[in-house]
């Protein structure tokens, strides 16, 4: 399997690469074990008859196929990490939105605090960061020192908000105690939407409207403890903590393939409904999972009209809080 074509032709069918950078790069290749040169007596590549037999002088391709295998595990290696720095950058993207928010509403309630100025400090040096290609280690690091300071602020508004919200959430839960309890709640708008031909399981004779162009939505206002409360089939599957938005996040992602629902479908849901309030849907979708025939259906049903701009996850939530106390 020995090929001889010469500088010129090999540098056409590079798009007219230098030729000495094309010398670099195959000496690469023999240095790497992927090629091996067979050269003539003048250094020339060439082939020749003598009677029956034809030599010829130039790049053997033989590891090639040979080390095919090995090819192949190296390029999934590859990818496998690439894949995983691209799921922790979208990771420190949500703890950078935590980390603002976190910041602005600290500051609300205890305005003399240093935290608030840090953790802004820091949101913006992590958009910074993240506009560069950084290796998996300093993304990890990154990754540890959010983590770190967001604990810190979580800590600090939980002693002074945790009391309010649970007695909001009670307010909120009352206000949705005589949902169906077979049924999860959608917005009341939902129930006037256009029709696209698709009917998500468990709303009944709720049609899905076609999708607009919509910019991301912000965080969702409901509480993620209540969240939490809500679903709590959730901690039955993912065994880590979940006090924040991006670890709501990690914990649907890792339930997602269990749950039968397509990389496509998800992805969808994520940039029509936001990271954080599809990671609650899905959430919901996993409390109700034997009731619902398709999940993967419902969400994109779902996500249809989060397009559109009628659907909200509060109702859905605060429907399963009731749901659950009604048991």
């Amino acid at each position: 399997m020995v090929v001889f074509p010469s500088n010129k032709a090999i540098c056409e069918r590079l798009n007219g690469m230098a030729c000495s950078t094309m010398r670099r790069h195959l000496a690469r290749l023999v240095t790497g074990g992927l090629l091996m040169r067979r050269d003539s007596p003048n250094g020339k590549r060439y082939s020749r008859r003598h009677g029956a037999e034809r030599v010829t002088f130039g790049f053997d391709l033989s590891p090639l196929h040979c080390r095919a295998e090995e090819i192949a595990r190296a390029a999934e290696s590859v990818r496998e990490g690439d894949e995983q720095i691209r799921r922790l950058r979208e990771t420190i993207s949500l703890m950078r939105r935590d980390m603002a928010a976190l910041a602005a509403f600290g500051k609300e309630i205890h305005p003399g605090h240093s935290l608030w100025d840090q953790l802004r400090d820091t949101a913006a040096l992590t958009t910074s960061s993240l506009r560069r290609k950084l290796p998996y280690d300093e993304l990890a690091n990154i990754r540890r020192n959010l983590e770190r300071l967001l604990d810190q602020a979580r800590n600090i508004i939980d002693g002074t908000t945790t009391e309010e919200m649970i007695t909001s959430g009670a307010r909120s839960e009352q206000h949705y105690h005589n949902s169906n309890a077979d049924t999860v709640v959608l917005e009341p708008a939902l129930e006037q939407g256009g029709a696209a031909g698709v009917e998500p399981e468990g709303v009944d004779g709720v049609l899905v409207a076609e999708h607009s162009d919509l910019v991301t939505p912000p965080p969702p206002k409901i509480p993620l403890h209540l969240v939490i409360s809500a679903c709590s089939e959730l901690k039955t599957f993912y065994p880590g903590e979940i006090r924040h938005w991006h670890q709501l996040h990690d914990a649907a992602c890792h339930v997602r393939p269990a749950m039968g629902i397509s990389v496509s479908a998800w992805e969808e849901a994520q940039r029509f409904m936001g990271p954080e309030q599809a990671s609650i849907v899905l959430a919901a979708i996993l409390q109700r999972f034997d009731s619902i025939r398709s999940p993967g259906g419902y969400l994109r049903a779902l996500t249809t009209k989060a397009a559109a701009g009628e659907f909200s996850c509060g109702p859905m939530v605060m429907a399963l809080i009731a749901r659950r106390d009604v048991a």
